[in-house]
């Protein structure tokens, strides 16, 4: 019997290479595609890289002939870079999302599409429930474009999917990653000198460790189900203690003032917050993980304080951090 063939989307990532690596080892994958312009992060032995643009509109070419039945889709930008503008991030995250579906439409052996979310997609509310189920989404706005883009992501999967019910879409919603050898908007709060905090807030934070992250993704290739599945580590912690277990001291602003003084931060290049990160240290998050666990068949081995003791073990051992 023929092995799974598998193309991962943003394979240049830190993520999307360690997912390559892991399945390079998977005795039931026969061959794996990497798709991105970006080289891979570390050595890829047998994984076949393919320079393309997700935004180009001949990506069909480029597909087709891999004769995948799996498609890993890693390359969605959760907050830009350096020298990457809104727009351009837009454009990769729904114009990139639009363009790999009218390639999926041409490959015929396509069977299964996990798509790499995020559970921004519930915000960040003064009076959200304690954990947001999948059919939450919609009880409150979409306040922030990264919102939006992640809604509109969601649409176009859901829509491919039910044209296509032979093919089956996961939509995995991450919570923020975090561990020693990664580099998060979390990863980089926490590194900072003095840690700012909003005054009178402590909100419930939830992440997902980085060994995971990466878990849950090779979980959902082999054992994928229709729809949305929340990932997170099991439980929250709140946000001063997460900090105080980071040995940094903590600055709280009044809210009014938070957005001034953050901007004050970027001009000086020490942080550059995003409003959805803004908005997660003011209130919060937690999701449910019951989807995760059932349906994917999927636990985590860190909790969310255990995730966030082995970063800051981690950073005290020195560990390389990759973006």
């Amino acid at each position: 019997m023929p092995g799974r063939r598998i193309l991962i989307t943003g394979s240049g990532s830190y993520l999307g290479s360690a997912l390559a690596r892991a399945l390079e080892l998977d005795e039931s994958v026969e061959r794996v595609f990497g798709l991105d312009t970006r080289a891979p992060v570390g050595e890829l032995r047998s994984t076949e890289l393919i320079e393309a643009d997700i935004r180009d509109p001949g990506l069909a070419g480029v597909i087709g002939p891999t004769g995948v039945d799996t498609i890993v889709h890693n390359q969605i930008v959760r907050r830009p870079g350096p020298g990457m503008s809104a727009r351009r991030a837009h454009d990769i995250n729904v114009i990139g999302s639009l363009q790999l579906l009218a390639a999926c439409e041409q490959v015929s052996t396509l069977r299964t599409i996990v798509i790499r979310g995020s559970a921004g997609i519930y915000g960040a509310e003064p009076a959200a429930p304690q954990f947001f189920t999948e059919e939450m989404t919609q009880l409150y706005p979409l306040r922030t474009r990264f919102q939006r883009d992640v809604a509109e992501i969601e649409n176009l999967f859901g829509t491919f999917a039910r044209r296509h019910p032979a093919v089956t879409c996961t939509m995995l919603r991450y919570q923020h990653s975090i561990g020693p050898s990664v580099r998060t908007e979390l990863t980089q709060y926490l590194a900072l000198p003095v840690v700012p905090t909003y005054f009178g807030f402590d909100p419930r934070i939830q992440v997902i460790h980085e060994a995971d992250a990466l878990d849950a993704l090779r979980a959902a290739v082999h054992r994928p189900v229709r729809g949305s599945v929340n990932v997170a580590a099991t439980g929250t912690i709140g946000l001063t203690r997460m900090i105080r277990l980071a040995g940094r001291p903590t600055l709280p602003i009044p809210a009014p003032l938070f957005a001034n003084a953050t901007a004050v931060g970027r001009r000086a290049g020490l942080l550059d917050f995003s409003p959805d990160f803004q908005r997660l240290l003011r209130y919060g998050r937690g999701v449910d993980t019951a989807r995760m666990r059932e349906g994917v068949g999927f636990t985590p081995r860190f909790s969310t304080a255990g995730a966030v003791e082995d970063y800051v073990a981690g950073r005290e051992a020195g560990q390389a951090v990759a973006a």
